[in-house]
């Protein structure tokens, strides 16, 4: 996968603290977690085992999603963000896809500096999250 559409950092937390502590800081960002996907529970209830601990949490800056959504409607396709946070090789990732990679396959200029402002913010969450 390109570096240019992700941003990851690991950490030796434990998926649970990782993800406690990515909630706070994206709190801190304005960022709510609208909800938390745990990847395998969901598998194993439609009878797949999957025993990799994953989680998805899409999380939303609402000013920031008024603001693209007001300049272009199918920024919608993009919302909200998501964050994971999994298990591999023995440390815990907490990565995202990111905003200016998504946007820029809008071809909208003037939606750009909106990206990289929540790029930033979610980028400066997960390093803090995983320090």
């Amino acid at each position: 996968m390109a570096q240019d559409f992700h941003y990851s950092a690991s950490t030796t937390k434990s998926l649970d603290e990782a993800v406690l502590a990515l909630e706070a800081a994206l709190k801190e960002r304005k960022f709510g977690v609208l909800w938390q996907l745990d990847i395998p529970a969901k598998l194993k209830e439609k009878g797949v085992d999957f025993d990799k601990p994953y989680r998805v949490l899409e999380v939303c800056n609402p000013y920031e999603a008024k603001h693209v959504l007001t300049q272009n409607p199918m920024v919608g396709y993009f919302l909200p963000c998501k964050v994971v946070v999994y298990e591999n090789e023995g440390k815990t990732v907490i990565g995202l896809p990111k905003p200016t990679a998504l946007m820029g396959v809008m071809g909208d200029e003037s939606l750009m500096a909106t990206a990289r402002r929540v790029e930033a913010a979610l980028k400066e969450a997960v390093d803090v999250a995983a320090r």
